[in-house]
């Protein structure tokens, strides 16, 4: 283990060594300039929209998060009943294993409503 992180440091400091670096002190200035020469590159073509329109932009994130938010809770009411029918028809030995999975089931679910959870609160932030 000692010798592989040995040659790990050796290799990285050939590579720095070896390869130079192209970094380029920019002013201010220059940088805008390129920020306004990136903008106009988008915007510059003649009878093309290019504002979002902000109320398809919400029907979508609306759509989108309903039809998510349903297939996970679909997916979290079926697995709960297969695993309480496997609990119920279980033996002990099974019950059991099925204990230890109940955590990960739990968790699981946690993270996902509370991803939706996120999602609605920063979507309702940013309006």
């Amino acid at each position: 283990m000692r010798k592989i992180i040995i040659c790990i440091c050796i290799l990285s400091l050939f590579l720095i060594a070896v390869y130079p670096t192209n970094v380029q002190a920019l002013s201010i200035d220059e940088i805008f300039t390129g920020a306004d020469n990136f903008l106009d590159k988008g915007g510059g073509q003649a009878g093309v929209n290019t504002t979002i329109d902000d109320t398809a932009l919400s029907n979508t994130s609306d759509f989108l998060y309903n039809v998510l938010l349903g297939i996970s809770m679909i997916i979290a009411v079926i697995v709960g009943m297969v695993l309480g029918i496997k609990y119920m028809l279980a033996t002990s030995e099974e019950k059991a294993d099925i204990k230890q999975t109940l955590p990960a089931y739990i968790v699981s679910c946690v993270v996902v409503f509370g991803a939706f959870t996120i999602w609605k609160l920063v979507i309702n932030m940013i309006q």
